[in-house]
């Protein structure tokens, strides 16, 4: 089993590895052109990590294409990084993970790291010999849905947690500038607690100690005592940030992110909200 949180050093490494493939997933879709880690392919979170039809994760058959296209076989140690903290690629971390994909990693600071270590770039895209990926089998319990959140609302065993900012939180706004998918009202879910994602990250964009993040989550009642976590943030990418830290840093066991988020709860019919500051 791979360590899944790696260092820049551990990449300069590793880079005539045959068995690792870089991939630099970001938010802003444009800076892989500007230069990026030698060696390393692009995925695109809007065009290739997600549904173009339906609102939804790609399907199994097109991970299967993505993967293949980029030579990529169940063996090979997938190596994650991008900008704005690692969102997209903790999403993409996430996905993989659900699709049972088990040797992958994250670097720790991602793309602003690397590029504030002046570590070397390129323009270079590369190719890499076709594949046929496969996947055998999926991690439902790495998920939730809308009806898994719902049928939990009451039971104070499972913690709720939005990663939003507080403001998308308490319903000043709901959405940070910029962004454009968005919901018909404000709020958060019942019970939810809000831990922004960016607590847990230091300035340089790395996790945060494990002993700092045991005290961001568990200062918020979000424990290992508990039965079952939950995050949620917007669109799904920020809670994947968190549901990596609690899962892959803290150890906890039974952690599922809900990638529908405040845009699908926002929009549904008959669910509830809350505003404010309570949870």
């Amino acid at each position: 089993m791979v360590e899944p949180l790696v260092s820049t050093q551990w990449v300069i490494d590793n880079k005539d590895n045959p068995n690792v493939r870089l991939v630099e997933v970001d938010v802003d879709t444009t800076q892989y052109e500007t230069g990026h880690i030698p060696g390393a392919v692009s995925f695109n979170w809007q065009t290739q990590l997600q549904d173009q039809v339906a609102r939804d994760i790609i399907s199994k058959e097109e991970l299967e294409r993505l993967l293949s296209s980029a030579g990529i076989t169940p063996q090979t140690h997938i190596v994650l990084y991008g900008d704005n903290n690692n969102w997209f690629a903790a999403y993409a971390f996430w996905i993989l993970k659900y699709y049972g994909h088990e040797n992958v990693s994250l670097v720790d600071g991602g793309r602003k790291k690397w590029l504030a270590e002046q570590r070397e770039t390129t323009t270079d895209a590369p190719s890499y010999p076709q594949s046929n990926y496969k996947v055998s089998n999926i991690n439902q319990n790495y998920r939730a849905d809308r009806d898994y959140v719902r049928q939990r609302l009451e039971n104070d065993r499972v913690a709720l947690v939005d990663v939003r900012s507080p403001a998308e939180y308490t319903g000043e706004i709901i959405a940070p500038p910029g962004m454009s998918e968005t919901a018909q009202r404000p709020g958060h879910i019942p019970s939810a607690r809000n831990i922004p994602w960016a607590q847990a990250v230091a300035e340089d964009g790395t996790f945060k100690s494990r002993d700092e993040l045991e005290k961001l989550y568990g200062g918020k009642g979000v424990s290992k005592d508990a039965d079952e976590v939950v995050t949620y943030c917007r669109i799904g990418e920020r809670s994947s940030h968190t549901w990596f830290a609690l899962r892959y840093i803290l150890g906890y066991d039974n952690v599922r992110n809900y990638d529908g988020s405040w845009t699908e709860w926002g929009n549904l019919i008959g669910s509830p909200i809350r505003k404010g500051d309570q949870p």
